[in-house]
């Protein structure tokens, strides 16, 4: 984590702390939040091997306790993963939760310890891991998702985790919960479990929880867990973590749902404008280039649409504010990957790629089927020249980014992934439900 004397330095400068995220120094050298410092799913820079396998080119694999599907995340020396660890210990079922047994859901009648781990990013070890929570998992979850879903994101200082149903923790460089904040349970639709994830902007730690009960918005004070603002949202249950936009002078929340896509004043909660036009169930995030917004989902339907910003006020269904739609192959868990003016996406959760010009909605080329992968829940992250796209059956393929498809190579680990990878400078880390992988050229 940042060193106490350089965020005191930043405070010097900036008495109030009012610096957004992308404004600390070596932001882009760090990967703070789920999906990136661009909140693309685009690396910066760097060059991580195109070819590996359990024998070559691992830097180092670690064995991390419990199982997890957050993202890790990554500042300076310290990779910052969250983790549910089994005990041998059975707790009393709880009123509440996911009641519904479709979907083979993953049901437990033992405790779990909630945890935040931090690992050392040059050799793998374990340099500290902290249990901000032990009880019984207050709902079902999805066989292929975990009680450990929703990514955590810092500001270099300080580590913010956020359990779903089970919490939001503050927590320092070394481990020590600041403070934490329980914002109420959660029933989500069917069992499909949590994984909606915080994210910071200056002063503010934004929270979304769509759910069966009551859906919410939270704007809280990262340095306390108060709150801000928070208002009520007429949604059933979302897993999209909310984007942040700068535009024309303005702050803008934007928040992808069932019912409306909407965009809200940072500052105050106020609504700008709202947009119908996605599925049921979204899960993938915003992204944002150049004064277009991009959304989309997968679930029983295919939506993709571009939202001009520079003509968005008010309901902008079926306007011109609607830069252009995009109706098949959309993904339904992974998120869009927004590079060098390309847009790329999966169709459902298969290993099928499509390529959009961002610009204009123009296909490059579409549904380019994927060999060797079986399901992705992962999203896909960009560098350089190329782009790479995990399965949860260990298949990593590597694509060259470009207006043309083209398989650069094909991979294999012993392990199975739902956590995205991501990548710092010529390292590629890959979460597995066994162990944290370090790929580098050796």
């Amino acid at each position: 984590m940042r060193s106490i004397i350089t965020v005191s330095i930043l405070l010097l400068f900036n008495p109030l702390g009012l610096f957004s995220q992308k404004d600390l120094p070596g932001f882009d050298q760090n990967w703070a939040q789920w999906r990136g410092p661009y909140d693309t799913g685009e690396a910066p820079a760097g060059n991580p091997p195109l070819d590996w396998s359990e024998e070559t080119n691992i830097k180092w694999k670690s064995e991390i306790p419990g199982i997890g599907h957050a993202t890790p995340i990554i500042w300076e020396e310290s990779i910052i993963l969250l983790s549910a660890v089994k005990t041998d210990k059975k707790g009393e079922p709880r009123e509440g939760g996911s009641q519904d047994q479709r979907m083979s859901p993953n049901t437990t009648e033992f405790i779990h310890k909630f945890m935040v781990i931090s690992v050392n990013r040059n050799s793998g070890e374990i340099e500290w891991q902290t249990t901000v929570r032990e009880e019984l998992p207050y709902s079902a979850t999805h066989q292929f998702g975990s009680w450990a879903s929703n990514s955590p994101v810092t500001d270099g200082e300080h580590i913010y985790a956020y359990f779903g149903s089970h919490g939001l923790y503050c927590l320092n460089g070394r481990g020590e919960i600041l403070w934490e904040r329980d914002l109420g349970r959660m029933n989500k639709v069917m069992s499909f479990g949590e994984g909606s994830s915080p994210l910071l902007y200056k002063d503010k730690l934004v929270v979304l929880r769509d759910h069966q009960g009551q859906s919410a918005l939270h704007v809280l004070d990262k340095h306390n867990g108060e709150t801000i603002w928070e208002l009520k949202r007429d949604e059933p249950s979302s897993w999209s973590t909310p984007a942040v936009v700068e535009f024309g002078g303005k702050t803008q929340l934007i928040t992808s749902a069932t019912n409306r896509i909407r965009s809200y004043e940072m500052e105050t909660g106020r609504l700008i404008w709202e947009c119908g036009g996605m599925t049921r169930n979204v899960i993938p995030s915003p992204v944002y280039s150049d004064g277009l917004v991009y959304l989309g989902s997968g679930y029983r339907g295919s939506a993709l649409l571009a939202v001009d910003l520079s003509k968005a006020s008010g309901d902008i269904t079926d306007t011109d504010a609607v830069a252009w739609r995009y109706d098949q192959n959309t993904p339904y868990t992974p998120s869009l990957l927004l590079m060098g003016g390309n847009l790329y996406f999966l169709k459902l959760n298969n290993g099928y790629l499509t390529c959009l010009d961002a610009k204009n909605g123009r296909e490059y080329y579409g549904n380019q089927k994927l060999e060797g992968i079986q399901d992705i829940f992962t999203s896909p992250v960009g560098v350089k020249d190329r782009i790479y796209i995990v399965g949860t059956n260990g298949t990593c393929c590597v694509v060259r980014h470009g207006d043309t498809f083209e398989l650069l190579s094909q991979n294999k680990l012993d392990d199975s992934f739902y956590a995205s990878p991501v990548i710092l400078g010529n390292d590629l880390y890959l979460r597995g439900v066994s162990s944290l992988y370090c790929i580098s050229k050796q």
